[in-house]
């Protein structure tokens, strides 16, 4: 199993950026994919998940309104679209394949494989 995040980079308060995670090695769409950061000094969080088909999706209190996530799964990947980008947005970012619900609000997701992380900076 392959995921590789990319697409971050340093953005101003504000702005977007677009998160691509490729995947390989596994029947992609048979899983979620969920998307979680980690932040200097704090936790691993999730950020927003999809389900396997793409008709659901869910997300954080802190960036709904705000992230997008979406895949394609003809192309085996799985994108976030990140607007109104915010200090607090700073951090790696990195995306999972998730075992059972992908709903936060039936508690936390549960990543199985993890892929590299990609760096978002917002800072002005």
């Amino acid at each position: 199993v392959q995921l590789q995040a990319s697409g971050g980079g340093l953005v101003q308060p504000g702005g977007s950026l677009r998160l691509s995670c490729a995947a390989s090695g596994f029947t992609f769409d048979d899983f979620a994919i969920a998307w979680f950061r980690q932040a200097p000094g704090k936790d691993r969080e999730g950020v927003s998940c999809i389900s396997s088909s793409g008709t659901s999706t869910d997300y954080a209190d802190s960036v709904k309104g705000r992230f997008t996530i979406s895949r394609d799964n003809a192309q085996n990947t799985v994108y976030m679209q990140m607007n109104s980008l915010r200090l607090e947005d700073t951090a790696i970012y990195y995306c999972a394949t998730v075992a059972g619900h992908c709903v936060f609000t039936l508690g936390p997701i549960t990543p199985v494989n993890w892929g590299q992380g990609t760096l978002v900076t917002v800072s002005s």
